[in-house]
C-alpha cells in the first residue's frame, strides 16, 4: 500500500490492536470521517488504539530523547504501517481526577482573557493601584484571598465539630475527628500519661482541659505504658502529642488521598470567607471592575449572560476592545455547543465527560490549529437532539479550517453528515474487529451484515406498544433546587418515565429531587467512575472476582500448595506480582504530557507471579480468565451458577464485549453506569424499586440501546418503576411517560414544560424536545 506525497487518504495496514483482525483501509485527509459498529466492535480500537496512538508515537518520538526511551514503556500500537497521517488531538471523554481548583474558565483558558481584560481595562478606584492578571486569579500566591487561600471558603474545625457527641468518654471515641487504628489509640494513651480523666464524659472535663486537647499548639513528648493485652508483647515508647485540630486540618490541607480529604472535610464547619465574601481573590482586586461588576461575579454569570455583558464594549478601543471581541467570539462557540448555562467559575468535577469534550472542542476550534486531524468519542453525547445540530455546525467549521475530524459516534444524525463512514462489524468482542464498510455513507446500504445499516436508513421496526397504565404516583411539590423554582412534578409508579430537555434545563435536578424522596428503595445509578486506577476493574465491582478466587482456591493444585483465595486476589500480597503490586499496569511519567499507564515489564499485564499463574482451573490460569470478555467467560463458567447469574446481567444491558479485569480507567461513564446497573440486577429483589438513571443509553450503539430497554422494561414489567434522563428520541418514544423540561439551560430552563405520553408530549407547544420526538412517532 505505497503511498505519494500527493495521496489525499491516510492509509492503514495491517491493524491488530485488541480485536482487531489484521484490518487495512484507507480513509481521506481533510474530511469528516465517522466510525460506528456495535459497542466493544473494535473502532474505537481502530479510531484511537491505532490512528491516535500512532500520531502520538510519531511525536514522542519527535520531540527528545528522554521521551524516546520511555516509548517501550508507553505502548506502541500494533500495525503494520500508518501512511499518510497528519499530526493528532485527541478529545476523549474518558477523565482524568480533576483537580476542584479546575474550572470551566481553566479548561477552555477563559479565566485567562478575563483576568487580563480586569487588569488592562478595568475600572481602578481610587487608592488602588494597577495590578497585572496574576492578581485576578485565586491560584496564584499574589491573587489568592489570603484568608481562605483561593478557595472562596473557610473550614475550621471547632469543639462541635469534633466532638459531635460530648457524652462519650475519651476512650469511648468522643474525639471523632482523631484517626482510627493504632493512631487514635496513641494519642488517647499520651492524654491518660499526661494526666487527662479519658474515662469521663467529655461534658463533664474543665473547658481549658478540652480546649487545650483539642487545639494546643504545644507538642509534649511522654513515655507511653501500654496496657499489656494476651499473646501481646507491647513495649514502653516515646509519644509526642499533636492537637486534634492540627491532625484534621493537616489531614484536610495536605493529604494526597481523595477520601482522607472528604473525610477529614466532615469534620470541619465550613463557611464563606469573610475576608473575600467568596470571591476567592485578594479584596484589592475584588475592587476592580468591568462593566459594573468584579471579576468573581462576572465568573459566576452563565456564559450566555457573560457575552451579552460584554457585548457593549466589543467596538471600544484598545484593550477594552480587542479582550471583550476576543472572549465573546470564543464563548458563542460555546453557547452555540448548547453550554451557555454553564459559568466560567463552574468547579470540573461537577461537570460531565460529554460537557468537558465540548469544552475541549470549542476551545479548539478558536486555537488556530489546521492540518491536524481530530480524532473524537462520541462528542453527541449527553447532547439534546437540538444541540446536536450545533455540534454537526461546529465540526463541519473544523473540517473547513483545513482539518481532518475522524470520530466515534453513535449517534446516527450526526453520522448522515459525515464524508465518509468506517463501519466496525460484525459484532462485538472475537466476533467483530472487521471493517465491513469504508467509503460515502449511502453505500452503507449494500453492507447486509451491518447492524448499523437498518438504523441509519430507518429499515429498522421498533415494536408498537401502548403506555403503560401507572400503578400510583409519586408527588414531589415544591422543588428549589439549582435551577428548579417551585417545580411541582408528580410521577408515575410502575411504568417507565423518560425525562427530556437541552443541556442544562434541570434533568439531573430532578432526578437527584427524587432519589431522596420517600420510597423504601431507590436505586440511582449514575456515570461517575468504579474506580480512578487500574486495580479497579469490571470483576471486583461486581462481586464476580470473589466467586472465581474461590474455584481457583479448591483445585486440588491449589490445596496441594496450601493456596487459599486470598492467594488469587491481586490486591494483597503473595500470589500478585511484586514488580507493579498486582496492578498489572506501571505508571509513566512523560515531561510536558499526561502521566500514562504502560503493561508492566515483569508480568507483562497479567498482575501474578509465576508460581500463581501455574494453578489452573478448567485448563486457564487466574490471569487468562480475567482476560476473558464477559460473553467469552458466560460459556466458560456456565455450570458455576452464581458467576453464570452474573455474567448473564452484563450480557443484558450490553456489556458482554468488556474483558472481566478491565482496568475502570479505560471505561467510559456510560460503561460505569451499566456496570452499576447489572450489579444491582443481580440482587433478588426488583419489585416495588424507583431506579433512577441519567442518559443510559451514552456510548450504545442502537442496537446495544435496543438490548438495554428491553431489560429495563422487564424491569418494570415485574413491579418496579424506571426513571431516565434520555436524549435518544429512540427510547423516549418508547417511554410511558415523558417528562420535558426546559424550555432552555440555565436560567432559561428548570420548568416543566409538557408531560404525558409520548404523543402528547410531540404534540405539546413551546417544547424544544416536541419536534424531534414527533419526527421520531411517524
Amino acid at each position: 500500500m505505497e503511498t505519494g506525497a500527493g495521496d489525499p487518504f491516510v492509509r492503514v495496514r495491517g491493524a491488530r490492536e485488541n480485536n482487531l483482525r489484521d484490518v487495512s483501509l484507507a480513509v481521506p485527509r481533510d474530511a469528516l470521517v465517522a466510525f460506528t459498529g456495535v459497542s466493544g466492535s473494535g473502532k474505537s480500537s481502530l479510531a484511537f488504539g491505532t490512528l491516535y496512538a500512532e500520531a502520538q508515537r510519531r511525536y514522542l518520538e519527535s520531540v527528545a530523547p528522554y521521551a524516546r526511551r520511555l516509548l517501550h514503556q508507553a505502548g506502541t500500537p500494533k500495525v503494520d504501517e500508518v501512511t499518510g497521517l497528519p499530526p493528532a488531538v485527541a478529545l476523549e471523554q474518558r477523565r482524568s481526577v480533576p483537580s476542584a481548583r479546575s474550572s470551566v474558565g481553566t479548561v477552555t483558558t477563559l479565566s485567562n482573557s478575563l483576568r487580563l481584560l480586569m487588569s488592562r481595562a478595568g475600572d481602578y478606584p481610587a487608592g488602588v493601584p494597577f495590578m497585572d492578571s496574576d492578581h485576578f486569579s485565586p491560584n496564584t500566591v499574589v491573587g489568592a484571598c489570603p484568608r481562605c487561600h483561593g478557595q472562596g471558603e473557610v473550614h475550621e474545625a471547632s469543639e462541635a465539630s469534633m466532638v459531635p457527641d460530648p457524652s462519650l468518654t475519651i476512650r469511648e471515641g468522643a474525639i471523632a475527628s482523631w484517626p482510627g487504628a493504632w493512631q487514635g489509640k496513641n494519642l488517647r494513651d499520651i492524654l491518660a500519661e499526661l494526666g487527662y480523666d479519658v474515662d469521663r464524659p467529655w461534658r463533664d472535663l474543665p473547658q481549658e482541659q478540652r480546649d487545650w486537647i483539642l487545639f494546643t499548639d504545644e507538642r509534649p513528648v511522654v513515655t507511653v505504658h501500654p496496657v499489656r493485652e494476651a499473646h501481646r508483647i507491647q513495649r514502653d515508647y516515646q509519644g509526642t502529642y499533636t492537637s486534634a485540630a492540627k491532625l484534621l486540618l493537616k489531614a484536610f490541607a495536605e493529604s494526597k488521598s481523595e477520601a482522607r480529604r472528604r473525610k477529614a472535610a466532615e469534620f470541619l464547619a465550613s463557611s464563606t470567607c469573610p475576608l473575600c465574601h467568596g470571591g476567592r481573590i485578594n479584596p484589592d482586586a475584588l475592587k476592580v471592575t468591568f462593566a459594573g461588576r468584579d471579576i468573581s461575579q462576572l465568573a459566576a454569570l452563565p456564559l450566555a449572560e457573560l457575552a451579552a455583558a460584554l457585548a457593549p464594549h466589543v467596538r471600544e478601543e484598545g484593550p477594552a476592545g480587542v479582550l471583550t471581541q476576543d472572549l465573546t467570539a470564543r464563548i458563542e462557540v460555546l453557547v452555540e455547543l448548547g453550554l451557555g448555562y454553564l459559568s466560567i467559575d463552574r468547579s470540573s468535577p461537577t461537570l460531565s465527560s460529554g460537557e468537558l469534550q465540548r469544552l475541549r472542542l470549542g476551545t479548539q476550534l478558536k486555537s488556530g490549529l489546521f492540518g491536524v486531524v481530530y480524532v473524537l468519542d462520541e462528542p453527541s453525547a449527553g447532547l439534546h437532539p437540538a444541540d446536536t445540530e450545533a455540534l454537526i455546525s461546529v465540526l463541519a467549521r473544523l473540517k473547513q479550517t483545513g482539518n481532518s475530524v475522524f470520530l466515534v459516534e453513535h449517534d446516527l444524525d450526526v453520522v448522515r453528515h459525515a464524508d465518509w463512514l468506517v463501519d466496525v462489524g460484525p459484532a462485538a468482542g472475537v466476533n467483530g474487529g472487521r471493517v465491513l464498510h469504508s467509503g460515502p455513507v449511502e453505500d452503507l446500504r449494500g453492507v447486509a451484515e451491518s447492524a448499523t445499516r437498518p438504523y441509519l436508513f430507518g429499515e429498522h421496526a421498533y415494536p408498537a406498544r401502548a403506555p403503560r397504565e401507572p400503578s400510583g404516583w409519586l408527588a414531589v411539590h415544591g422543588i428549589d433546587r439549582n435551577n428548579l423554582h417551585g417545580v411541582d412534578a408528580d410521577v408515575p409508579l410502575g411504568v417507565l418515565t423518560a425525562v427530556t430537555g437541552v443541556s442544562g434545563s434541570g434533568k439531573s435536578t430532578l432526578l437527584d429531587v427524587l432519589g431522596e424522596a420517600g420510597i423504601d428503595r431507590i436505586v440511582r445509578v449514575d456515570q461517575k467512575p468504579i474506580g480512578r486506577t487500574p486495580r479497579s476493574n469490571l470483576a471486583t465491582y461486581t462481586g464476580l472476582f470473589d466467586t472465581v478466587r474461590k474455584l481457583f482456591a479448591a483445585t486440588p493444585q491449589a490445596r496441594e500448595r496450601g493456596y487459599d483465595a486470598g492467594r488469587f486476589s491481586f490486591n494483597v500480597e503473595g500470589g500478585r506480582c511484586s514488580e507493579c503490586q498486582g496492578e498489572g499496569y506501571v505508571s509513566v511519567e512523560l515531561l510536558f504530557l499526561p502521566s500514562t499507564y504502560a503493561p508492566c515489564p515483569v508480568c507483562h499485564g497479567a498482575r501474578y507471579n509465576p508460581e500463581t499463574l501455574q494453578v489452573r482451573w478448567n485448563g486457564a490460569d487466574i490471569a487468562q480468565v480475567l482476560a476473558m470478555t464477559v460473553d467469552d467467560a458466560a460459556t466458560f463458567l456456565a455450570e458455576v451458577p452464581p458467576a453464570a447469574r452474573a455474567l448473564r446481567t452484563l450480557q443484558d444491558v450490553g456489556l458482554g464485549y468488556l474483558r472481566l479485569g478491565q482496568p475502570a480507567t479505560e471505561l467510559s461513564g456510560g460503561e460505569a453506569q451499566r456496570i452499576k446497573l447489572a450489579s444491582e440486577l443481580q440482587r433478588a429483589r426488583q419489585d416495588d424499586t424507583l431506579y433512577l438513571l441519567d442518559e443510559p443509553t451514552t456510548g450504545l450503539h442502537p442496537a446495544d440501546a435496543d438490548l438495554l430497554m428491553g431489560r429495563l422494561n422487564a424491569l418494570v414489567d415485574g413491579g418496579a418503576t424506571v426513571v431516565v434522563v434520555e436524549h435518544d428520541m429512540d427510547v423516549v418514544a418508547g417511554a410511558d411517560h415523558v417528562i420535558d423540561l426546559g424550555p432552555g439551560g440555565g436560567d432559561r430552563g428548570g420548568r416543566i414544560v409538557a408531560q404525558g405520553t409520548p404523543a402528547e408530549v410531540a404534540a405539546a407547544g413551546g417544547s424544544v424536545t416536541a419536534p424531534y420526538l414527533k419526527a421520531r412517532l411517524r
